[in-house]
Order: structure tokens, then C-alpha cells, then sequence
């Protein structure tokens, strides 16, 4: 059976929570585990389990019922003494040797119900934290020298950040190590996912976590990219405003968490979330973010595995605002039902043969490190804003380049580089955690890429102590160490191409935020973009919107901050997957803001009656020249609609044997849409011609 859709819920099964996806997460490994996880089976799912990494449930560890051992010690705490939790006595653990032993303690109740996966989500160490005593005996064994204050010192508050990063990384091993064994003994194969913010959301919101080393671990078979509304509302500073871009932040969070796995064996799953944690926005407000994030998870073609909500139960029985009275909570409009679960049966035909984009100069990345979580804490925090990511990537992005987030700690991984040809690369804001990150990356310069290097050397985290001065070496910087390996020096001329092998380098000498803070600034990246480009044998292209086909699928956005120009229109037959009618559409004009997830009509068409799209899990069950028919199931009583392409007109349709009128037939575009009521329990539509 396919993996291609999940959800994760806290619920035994209900009618309304039914979303008819591949797999159900049951999240939490509490006494009624077992009985959860039956419900959701029962009703045909693969049943996966979830739970916190970080926090949870977990007195009997923190008392020591557990062990014997007293652990509250290991509760995150700041530097005035307060432990970090989710109320009462629900802490984020700073994790002992002891802790990844408890969490197998759960993992093996949901091996024993038959969790055909596990889910350890959100491995989260505050960057505040780091005042504990827990934390303390910890630093003494990593490092063999007493605790430092981590806000005391650019290099404490560095120290910090590396064994944060360190110890659930080795409480995530011994959960992984686990499941291996039980796989040994048992002859199963449960596999281990970790479903975890992107590297920009953690390093905006000042959380540490094991995100890229992961992959390196055995047992990691891959992880869920929580990326959200939530998460991609986040304020950045493009031209020097400060304000969300849902779409375009998603963008780069999604293409970082696909860049964690791409050439590593592992595979990701994209979330979506049709609302979000804070429960006062309105349902307008939530629909249009959903959009958002849903069409810039879709950019990413080598991805088609997806979590299309967290928590079904408050999404289709919970109510919130209406846009027009804040005051007036209501339950999930018709409309946006519909239109959610056209998208969810939708989303598992996106692996698809044929990929091609027509957009802005593809081959562009922007190297990310997973240090950028390490210098957000005082004494001296990077950018509050992420200028040195952002100030990089964003005016790609607005120029139509379908810009991507590489994973500097990944470039050592055979053919990771394979696909780029310019590089852009910062030290600022970020370290190489090791330097065998450099003789591939001076490899891959020397085969022809254009390295883009953006530093003005003036980072204060230049002084920590690290590889690059320490063990013999006297660096600076550890730009220093890669320039070494591309026969360059600290003389080279700026802003300038210098060609290393059959590729080169420019060395742009400023610090990445600057180029956030006003429009030049995002002038000199184009101007350095395009000057890569031509050295690495790209066509420049720029346009002010984002287009992909992925087989008969077409996913565009408009950039509402880019360039001016005409709007991009697509001429054909076309149905939006985000309108509940599924008109027909003749002309798709790309306007700056507007989403779309479309059906190219004539893409899919086959001259032969099938089913184009449903707002419902539609399964063929026979079909004949004079007859189809359907086994169908949804989200209870939510409006479904399916979409048939037809040769000729119906003379009945049927729901369980009784006529339906509400059909409608286009002799013009042979199309048949069909309407009817959605239940839990599977309704048999047929078609007669």
C-alpha cells in the first residue's frame, strides 16, 4: 500500500476527522495508545506513531519512577532560573544519558500495538537555556572544563549551542538504535522519521535542534517538514521592510528541508496546515496562508509525500472568527471543506515523470549551515531577522529564480552539488562545523560553479574556538581555509569574477545583512547573480512570478514585491484545485499575490471517461462503455464534488442506487461534475451513458 498522504491526530477515529489519507498518526504514547491506533486500522489505514522529543507527558522520568533517579534538574531552564515548559510540570528536557532510554519505554508500546513507523517530533533546546544543572554536568563531560554562563561570551554562547545540538542527536540515536534491534528481533521493518521545524524557523526563533546531522544517524529513514503558517508568517526585511511573506518564506523553508534529504537515501514529507496554532485569526485569514504555504510546498518536484494536516479535529469540528465578525465563531465554511479535500486527494498524483519550469534562471542556491541556530543568543545575536540568509536569498526569490537553501554539511554527500551552478556562500551569521566541508565545495568550483562568496570578515563569532584556529591551524575565518584550497587570498580584488579551474569565484565584501536594508542592496545580488550566471553558462531569465508543471499539474505564484512588468497569463483549459466549483478557466492570469494549483484539462485528457479531481476518496470500481462507477468516502457531512472528463453526456447518474440530479454536463468541454453529500462509510456513485 502507497505512502503518499497523512495526517496526525491525538483522536480515535470519527466520521469527521475521517480524512481518508494513506496513513493516520496516532500521536502520543499514552496507556490508550493501543486502543486509538485500532480505531484508526479498523477503518484501513497504516498507522503510524508521534510524540515529542522534547517534551510530553513525562513525570515519570522527571521523578525518577522511572529509574530511581530524580531528573528535574534536566528541565530547560534560563538564566534567571525559570524551567521552560508547556505548563505545570510539562518541561522541555535538557536530555540526560538516561532520557532517549525513556523514550523507548513508549516506542515500545506503540511497537507492540503495530506502529508500522515512529515520529519523534520537534528535538527543540531553547537558545535562553542552558542554566541548569543538568546542562551543566553535561557541558563538564563534552568538554572537560567547568560551565560557562552562555550568555557571558561569543564563544560560551557558541559552546552552548554545539552540545545543545549534541545531546538530542544522541537521544534520538539511542531511539533509533532501539527500533533497529526490535526490527532484528522481529523481523519488521518500522522505520524512524523526525518531524522538525526548517533550519531558518529554528534559527529565527532561537531554538537549537539536530536537523541536518540527523540524517547521518542509522535508523533516521527521514523526517516531516513542519512548515506552516505559523512558521512562515514570520516577519523578514526585504528593501528594508519588515513585514510577513508567507509564500516566499515557505518557499525557502520547504526547499531547506528537501535540501536536508536530497542525495542522502532519506525522504521528507511536506506539512500543511489548513489553519494554524493561534486560534483568533479568521477563516479568510487562514484559508489564504493555507494557499500560500500549500502552493510553495508544491515547488518542490522531487517531493511527493505529504502531511496534509495536523490535528483533523480542529479543523472540521472547531470553530473560529469570520473575517466580517470577530466575535462570531464559526465552523469550517462549505466552501473551504470542499475545496481542502479536493486538494488532499489531489496531492497523491504529484509524483510525476515530467517536470518542467518556466520562470526565472534555475541552478541558484544559497548555502545554509545548521550553525545559524548558534548566534542567535546574547551576548551578540545575529540578525533578528535572518539578513544573512534573507538578505542572500529573498531578492532571488522576488526575481523569479526558484532560489534553494543548500545544506553546507551535506555537500561531502556523492552528487549533492550536481544540479547547481551558482553557489552564493556567508560566514557570517554561520560557521562550517567542520572543514571537511571544503575540498568538495573547492571540487565542485573547480568543474565549472560559480561560487558567490559574501563576507566582509566582520563577524564577532570569527573568534570562537573551533577548527579553524585551533589543532595547528591559524585562521582568521574559515573562509581563509577555502580560499586556500581555490588558490586564493585575502587580495582579491572585490566584486569581481576570478576564475579557479573551469568555474570561479566573486567575492562580495559586505556582511549578507546589509544587502536586506534597502533596495540597492538587493540590486548588487541580482547584478552578482547574473554575473555568476554568465560564467557558469546560464541563461539569465528573470520574471516576477514562480511557475512549475509536474505532469499535467501547473503551480504559479505572483511576487507581489518584484519587478514591474505585465502579469504572466496562461491560455488553454484549466480548472483552479482551490475553487470548490471547479469552473473551467480559459485564462490564468498570474497577478502578484495570486495562487494557483491547476489542471492543464488537455494535459490530462485522455479522449476516455475517468476522473480528473474529487473532493472525495473516489475508487473505481467497474467500468464498461456504458457505465462507471465509483466507491467513495469523506469527511462527514462536508459538500463533495468529483470531475470526470466524459465523451458523452450521462442519462443517470446515481448515489447508492438513487438518481441524483445535482450533475451538471458540458457538451463543449466533456466534462461531467458531480454533487452530492459526503459520508464516513463508503456510497457507491454510478455513471450511465
Amino acid at each position: 500500500m502507497l505512502e503518499r498522504t497523512c495526517f496526525q491526530t491525538g483522536k480515535p477515529w470519527s466520521p469527521r476527522t475521517d480524512l481518508r489519507s494513506d496513513v493516520a498518526i496516532a500521536y502520543g504514547i499514552d496507556t490508550n495508545l493501543p486502543a486509538r491506533i485500532a480505531t484508526w486500522r479498523d477503518q484501513g489505514y497504516r498507522v503510524h506513531v508521534m510524540t515529542g522529543a522534547a517534551w510530553g507527558e513525562y513525570q515519570d522520568y522527571l521523578y525518577g519512577r522511572f529509574d530511581g533517579t530524580n531528573h528535574e534538574d534536566e528541565a530547560q531552564t534560563d538564566r534567571e532560573g525559570h524551567k521552560i515548559g508547556h505548563g505545570g510540570d510539562v518541561y522541555y528536557m535538557s536530555p540526560g544519558i538516561n532520557y532517549g532510554k525513556f523514550l523507548c519505554v513508549g516506542v515500545q508500546r506503540a511497537l507492540d500495538a503495530g506502529a508500522e513507523a515512529i515520529h519523534l517530533e520537534e528535538p527543540e533546546f531553547w537558545d535562553r537555556a542552558g542554566y541548569s544543572e543538568g546542562f551543566k554536568r553535561e557541558w563538564k563531560a563534552y568538554y572537560h572544563e567547568d560551565w560557562q554562563a552562555p550568555d557571558s561570551s561569543v564563544d560560551a554562547r557558541w559552546r552552548a549551542g554545539k552540545l545543545k545540538y549534541y545531546l538530542y542527536r544522541r537521544a534520538l540515536q539511542q531511539v533509533f538504535d532501539f527500533v533497529q534491534s526490535y526490527n532484528q528481533r522481529t523481523g519488521r521493518h518500522v522505520r524512524c522519521y523526525v518531524p522538525t521545524h526548517s533550519l531558518l524557523n529554528y534559527a529565527q526563533w532561537c531554538v537549537v535542534s539536530p536537523e541536518s546531522s540527523l540524517a547521518k544517524l542509522n535508523g533516521c529513514d527521514g523526517y516531516i517538514a513542519q512548515v506552516w503558517t505559523g512558521t512562515s508568517r514570520e516577519p523578514n526585511r526585504y528593501q528594508g521592510e519588515v513585514r510577513s511573506r508567507t509564500f516566499e518564506t515557505a518557499f525557502l523553508e520547504y526547499g531547506a528541508m528537501q535540501n536536508l534529504v536530497r542525495a542522502t537515501g532519506r525522504s521528507v514529507w511536506y506539512l500543511n496546515d489548513p489553519i494554524e496554532d493561534n486560534p483568533n485569526h479568521d477563516w479568510t485569514d487562514y484559508r489564504e496562508n493555507w494557499q500560500s504555504t500549500l502552493t510553495a510546498s508544491l515547488f518542490q518536484p522531487d517531493v511527493s509525500q505529504y502531511e496534509v494536516a495536523p490535528w483533523p479535529e480542529r479543523i472540521f469540528n472547531g470553530r473560529y472568527p469570520r473575517s466580517a465578525a470577530p466575535e462570531d465563531r464559526q465552523p469550517i465554511p462549505p466552501a473551504y471543506a470542499t475545496e481542502l479535500q479536493l486538494v488532499f486527494n489531489s496531492l497523491t498524483d504529484m509524483k510525476q515523470p515530467h517536470v518542467e519550469w518556466d520562470c526565472g534562471t534555475i541552478g541558484i542556491g544559497v548555502m545554509v549551515s545548521d550553525s545559524l541556530m548558534f548566534q542567535r543568543g546574547q551576548p551578540t545575536p545575529s540578525d533578528p531577522y535572518l539578513g544573512n540568509v534573507y538578505g542572500l536569498a529573498m531578492p532571488l526569490v522576488m526575481h523569479g529564480l526558484p532560489v534553494a537553501p543548500v545544506q553546507l554539511e551535506n555537500v561531502a554527500v556523492p552528487h549533492y552539488l550536481d544540479n547547481f551552478h551558482v553557489l552564493f556562500l556567508s560566514y557570517d551569521g554561520q560557521k562550517p562545523l567542520s572543514p571537511e566541508v571544503h575540498p568538495p565545495l573547492a571540487d565542485w568550483v573547480k568543474r565549472g560553479g560559480v561560487l558567490v562568496f559574501c563576507d566582509a570578515d566582520a563577524d564577532p563569532y570569527l573568534k570562537v574556538r573551533d577548527w579553524w584556529n585551533s589543532d595547528g591551524k591559524n585562521y582568521v575565518t574559515p573562509r581563509q581555509h577555502l580560499f586556500d584550497l581555490l588558490g586564493l587570498d585575502d587580495s582579491l580584488a572585490p566584486d569581481e569574477f576570478h576564475p579557479v579551474g573551469s568555474g570561479g569565484v566573486v567575492w562580495l565584501r559586505h556582511r549578507p545583512v546589509d544587502f536586506s536594508i534597502s533596495a540597492d542592496g538587493a540590486d548588487q545580488i541580482i547584478a552578482a547573480a547574473k554575473l555568476a550566471a554568465a560564467h557558469a553558462g546560464l541563461t539569465w531569465r528573470e520574471s516576477n512570478y514562480l511557475l512549475l508543471r509536474r505532469g499535467p499539474y501547473v503551480i504559479a505564484s505572483g511576487l507581489d514585491e518584484s519587478f514591474d512588468a505585465p502579469a504572466h497569463t496562461l491560455h488553454g483549459r484549466f480548472v483552479d484545485l482551490f475553487d470548490a466549483d471547479l469552473k473551467v478557466r480559459n485564462d490564468i492570469s498570474i497577478m502578484p499575490g495570486t495562487r494557483w494549483f491547476l489542471l492543464d484539462l488537455d494535459a490530462a485528457s485522455t479522449g476516455k471517461t475517468h476522473l480528473l479531481a474529487s473532493a472525495c476518496k473516489a475508487l473505481p470500481q467497474e467500468q464498461t462503455d456504458k457505465h462507471i462507477s465509483f466507491s467513495v468516502e469523506g469527511v462527514e457531512d462536508t459538500p463533495a464534488i468529483m470531475l470526470l472528463e466524459s465523451p458523452t453526456a450521462p442519462t443517470t447518474v446515481t448515489l447508492d442506487g438513487n438518481p441524483l440530479s445535482t450533475f451538471e454536463y458540458s457538451d463543449k468541454d466533456k466534462l461531467l461534475w458531480i454533487h452530492f453529500e459526503n459520508k464516513a462509510q463508503p456510497q457507491q456513485v454510478s455513471v450511465n451513458f
